[in-house]
């Protein structure tokens, strides 16, 4: 049932943001030299790597580590970068993930394919089991902010708590979060 919602919701997403989707497309190319996607290699179900999309709000050349551990994160930034991720707009090339099967529209935040130890302590928590979600219960409970162990004690609660009514209340506050623009690392 999870990924028959998922399909469909991903479809229904695409018909009515395929508008958005092409403006924020050309405002990435337009305001910044490079490619529109930013293909980020991240950890999926059972650590398998996969390519996962975003829209460009990071620099060319910008190391490949969570925003929060660059030195001066604003710095790597286009122009548009920080109306991207405040509007988490930057997230919506995922909807190719979704369909594609690498990931769901709740579970875990898929980790960095250098980020071992969050995959470690994941692994050893069986949250690695999860598909990796758009939003999750981490996400909404501290996103960025959160130490790497509260986060996977979040993702392990959800493991142990998913249900599709859990999944409809983690989507009704990321969107209400996102509205608000809390806990989103510019």
């Amino acid at each position: 049932m999870k990924r028959l919602f998922d399909l469909v919701l991903a479809l229904l997403l695409l018909l009515v943001l395929a508008v958005p989707l092409v403006v924020v497309a050309l405002l990435v190319r337009f305001t910044s030299p490079g490619p529109v996607l930013y293909w980020s290699d991240r950890v999926g179900r059972h650590n398998r790597i996969f390519s996962m999309p975003k829209f460009r709000s990071m620099r060319i050349g910008t190391p490949e580590v969570a925003t929060h551990l660059l030195a001066n994160p604003s710095a790597h930034l286009t122009p548009i970068g920080p109306f991207l991720r405040k509007s988490s707009l930057d997230e919506l090339p995922q909807l190719w993930s979704i369909l594609t099967g690498d990931m769901s529209f709740v579970g875990p935040r898929p980790a960095l394919f250098n980020q071992d130890d969050l995959t470690q302590l994941r692994t050893s928590m069986g949250v690695h089991e999860l598909v990796p979600g758009l939003t999750g219960w981490a996400q909404i409970n501290g996103r960025d902010e959160l130490p790497i162990p509260e986060k996977v004690a979040l993702d392990a609660e959800y493991l142990h708590k998913q249900s599709f009514w859990f999944d409809l209340r983690i989507l009704w506050l990321t969107g209400l979060k996102v509205l608000l623009g809390h806990g989103v690392v510019h």
